[in-house]
């Protein structure tokens, strides 16, 4: 019989002390007809997370940092792989059988194509997440030379990237660590001029734990102002700042996210660069689009929708999303 062709995307999951979620996930990953490399990278559990890993998933690769990196994690996982694209999945969601290919195909046939945000679906009953009718209702258009409405925001756990612009992006940013990480990245692949798109025939499960994280609000309002600090015009952050401190009277989340800006002010500032004109209109746009009803909410760029109908999920592949 051939050789079974070597795969083209492979997977990267961060995790920290959650095994039985973990354990469940890569199952999931390990039935995918791909076949893809799935490589662990373990954020410094205590749970006996990396043993079980190794014992359960030995063809796993298993990256154990020794510490809790946030979404760093997803770097060096990038790195360690040799695919030329890389799918990330949480410790609590998976790809669906043929999502991983029909990436591969789309990356393939679009040379300026870095990053495909998937159709999420929510729960075991796998229903639509909100962010998909955003995404899809992009104001941004569709640029002639991509398979998809252009976004500027997207969530991790259901986004597949190109690795080298990935990498030389810096992926994603160490000053966030983790919560609304994404926006960032985004601006600074389109920065370069790489495209991103939405691909709702890509389809990624996401089964959460149903109680909310602690601290998830806070970290996601005090990021999106330290992306306003890095990249964003002068005038706009002080604007957010201002904002977010009104809000510190009668909010404890806005105090400890204004909080967590404060600490973390200098090193943005020593980094700042703002956007070129044409990625800030973008920016701009989607920030003007009338409604907001998508994850993350908190981010100043996630895509909102419009009037304008999203392409068809049913599109194929190979030709478009």
């Amino acid at each position: 019989m051939p050789p079974a062709p070597t795969p083209r995307v492979g997977v990267v999951l961060i995790t920290r002390n959650r095994r039985p979620r973990l354990l469940h996930t890569l199952r999931h990953l390990t039935e995918l007809p791909e076949h893809p490399p799935i490589l662990v990278v373990d954020n410094g559990s205590r749970d006996g997370t990396p043993a079980a890993v190794r014992d359960l998933h030995p063809r796993v690769r298993l990256l154990e940092t020794g510490r809790n990196l946030g979404a760093v994690g997803r770097n060096l996982g990038a790195a360690a792989l040799d695919t030329p694209y890389v799918a990330f999945a949480d410790d609590d969601s998976w790809w669906e059988p043929g999502s991983l290919a029909a990436a591969a195909e789309l990356f393939d046939a679009h040379a300026r194509l870095a990053l495909i945000a998937a159709t999420t679906r929510v729960g075991a009953e796998g229903r639509p997440d909100p962010i998909n009718r955003v995404l899809a209702a992009s104001p941004l258009g569709r640029a002639p030379d991509l398979p998809g409405p252009s976004i500027l925001g997207f969530l991790a756990c259901s986004a597949v990237v190109r690795r080298e612009p990935f990498l030389e992006a810096g992926g994603f940013d160490p000053l966030l660590h983790f919560g609304g990480e994404e926006t960032l990245l985004a601006l600074e692949l389109a920065r370069r001029g790489w495209g991103l798109v939405h691909c709702p025939a890509l389809v990624a499960r996401h089964v959460p734990d149903p109680a909310p994280r602690a601290g998830r609000p806070a970290r996601a309002r005090r990021n999106e102002l330290l992306t306003a600090w890095l990249v964003r015009p002068l005038p706009y952050a002080l604007s957010r700042t201002w904002s977010l401190a009104r809000d510190c009277s009668g909010d404890r989340e806005a105090r400890r996210a204004l909080a967590g800006v404060l600490r973390r002010l200098p090193a943005a500032l020593a980094r700042r660069r703002p956007l070129p004109p044409a990625v800030e209109r973008g920016a701009r746009l989607v920030e003007s689009a009338p409604c907001r009803n998508g994850r993350p909410s908190s981010s100043s760029t996630t895509p909102r929708p419009t009037a304008r109908p999203g392409p068809s999920a049913n599109s194929a592949p190979g030709s478009g999303c």
